[in-house]
């Protein structure tokens, strides 16, 4: 093949394998080259927080198995920023790739934090970028572009190939007057524009939303106005990577003359994350957990984790009492300087209803009073990027399913004639030729269980899920060689009611289930092993379901002795 036909083969492809139909877990590759021996990036790869749905996972994460077949051509690992949902998956994920990660600075060092806490940190090769500059990696030209967003040093990416650029956007949105950084600024946009975009791959979480957004600097100020007229104490609870907003609490806490407090790991990760990267500097006094309870009420301002009712976070062990080093109590304040993540909504209100009980003060964002403000696009700010960069096809991401079918929309009708539906796991060619979906790459889903990582569908964890909706009961038998029962059957039961609605406890149900199984069944028949098991297991899980109404988990364990 000649080096121009080989040329023609060369194709720019993007591979979602999450954060496309869902919001977290983000993980991007950009492809280049022929179908066969194709260059890859990757960027961002983070991870989400299950339900109830998944008993006992800690951790949910995209799984990386189409990616680990191409290890050999992955370029490396590109960080848009350092949310969880974005770079929280490489401490876990890393051995399986074993490539360069790319960042800027304070992305640095929370992730060199994170894995200091792995037997491999040392191994991974982490190259410093410097934001707004470029480099090379492979075939692909690659801009560090900052925007503003909730967390320091968050970036858009100018990903330039010989087959055309594309913009990524990351987590962005337009603050012209943010706490850390510079503000928002749309010429390296314009000039992209004008260079020509092939393709933006843009964050779709807020558009929904037609609002605008108050800057950042103005939530700083309602905050300063809330504690400087508190009369007890004050508590502030809020995302901990949001370093400008704790930067505000801090500066509106010193003008009041009052101490601040740091409760929650997370916090305290932060906060020297921005001053060793060099994100903010506090020259004042923060205070630990154990200087909370020697300080007048009046001047203490506690800065906290647990915005989202997490259960070992520290607000929430502060409202149900169970903080080892804090109380809050009538006539004390506490400030949600966040939004509530839908799914959470269960949790933010057992922590308020403990708080009411406490006679605690709650005060949260409104629209004429916002103590909030997001970090993602609205969709007034979306239609300003598309104008700026003019691009001849749109991909949305960072967002469910109705926020894609609406971003889909919006670019249609500012112009942009090609879209497609995709979704995780799609293979997109991106140039040449128009923008089409050619084929399909597994994207299913890993679980971090304890210290395992396995597939979200495996059989234990279906078990577990079938458990804790219907409980199990296990059966032991002891029967001689020749049938006859050695001794009293045994029982475990979990997870049923003590009693039925008659007054029968479960204990008799089942035990008189196995007894009329066994004196039914002729002798012959109970010297195998199989048929005993399964009519003894089918005996007692319907007697469970005609008395409770739920068909229970029910296992034999049969011994011939």
């Amino acid at each position: 093949m000649s080096p121009k036909s080989h040329k023609r083969t060369d194709e720019l492809v993007f591979v979602p394998l999450g954060g496309v139909g869902e919001i977290g877990m983000n993980l991007y590759l950009y492809g280049f080259g022929p179908a066969q021996g194709r260059k890859w990036i990757m960027v961002d790869l983070g991870i989400s927080f299950p339900g109830p749905e998944m008993p006992g996972v800690e951790i949910m994460m995209a799984d990386t198995s189409f990616i680990e077949g191409e290890r050999e051509n992955l370029l490396g690992i590109v960080l848009t920023h350092a949310h969880e949902d974005h770079y929280g998956a490489i401490s876990h994920l890393w051995p399986r790739l074993r490539v360069p990660v790319y960042a800027t600075r304070f992305s640095a060092v929370l992730l060199q934090m994170r894995l200091a806490e792995t037997g491999f940190g040392g191994e991974v090769p982490l190259h410093l970028v410097q934001p707004g500059k470029r480099f090379d990696l492979g075939p692909f030209n690659i801009e560090y572009i900052p925007v503003t967003h909730s967390i320091p040093e968050a970036h858009a990416l100018a990903i330039r190939t010989k087959a055309g650029n594309v913009l990524h956007s990351g987590d962005w949105r337009i603050d012209p007057g943010p706490v850390l950084g510079k503000p928002f600024d749309p010429a390296p946009f314009k000039a992209l524009g004008e260079e020509g975009c092939r393709a933006l791959v843009c964050d779709s979480t807020n558009i929904l939303s037609s609002s605008p957004s108050p800057s950042e600097s103005r939530i700083g100020q309602n905050l300063a106005r809330v504690i400087n007229s508190a009369k007890g104490r004050v508590a502030v609870t809020t995302f901990a990577s949001n370093a400008g907003r704790l930067l505000s609490v801090m500066r509106a806490a010193q003008k009041a003359g009052r101490h601040i407090v740091l409760a929650g790991r997370s916090m305290h990760k932060i906060v020297a994350a921005a001053q060793e990267a060099g994100c903010f500097h506090w020259e004042g006094e923060l205070l630990t957990e154990d200087d909370f309870g020697y300080l007048p009420p009046e001047k203490v301002v506690l800065l906290c984790t647990g915005s989202q009712g997490e259960a070992r976070a520290a607000l929430s062990r502060i409202a149900a009492g169970t903080h080892p080093r804090i109380t809050l109590s009538a006539g004390d304040m506490v400030i949600f300087s966040s939004k509530t993540i839908p799914g959470n909504e269960k949790e933010i209100g057992a922590v308020e209803n403990n708080l009411a009980d406490l006679g605690v003060e709650v005060i949260y964002s409104t629209h004429d009073f916002p103590v909030h403000v997001t970090g993602h696009p609205k969709r007034g700010e979306v239609e300003r990027m598309y104008k700026w960069l003019r691009p001849e096809a749109a991909i949305p991401v960072h967002g469910e399913a109705l926020h894609l079918v609406t971003h889909e929309k919006l670019a249609r009708s500012l112009g942009v004639k090609e879209t497609a539906p995709v979704r995780n796991g799609s293979l997109v060619r991106l140039a040449p030729g128009p923008l089409q979906i050619i084929d399909e790459v597994p994207a299913g889903r890993l679980c971090v269980d304890g210290k395992i990582i396995m597939p979200a569908m495996n059989g234990p964890l279906r078990a577990r899920r079938k458990v804790s909706f219907v409980g199990a009961v296990i059966v032991f038998l002891a029967l001689d060689a020749r049938g006859k029962v050695a001794d009293d059957p045994q029982i475990e039961i979990i997870g049923l009611p003590e009693e039925d609605s008659k007054g029968n406890t479960f204990e008799d149900i089942i035990f008189d289930a196995i007894d009329d199984t066994l004196d039914a069944l002729p002798r012959a028949r109970r010297k195998k092993d199989a048929l005993v098991v399964e009519t003894v297991r089918r005996a007692v899980r319907g007697a469970v379901a005609r008395a409770w109404g739920k068909k229970t988990d029910c296992r034999v364990v049969l011994a011939r002795v």
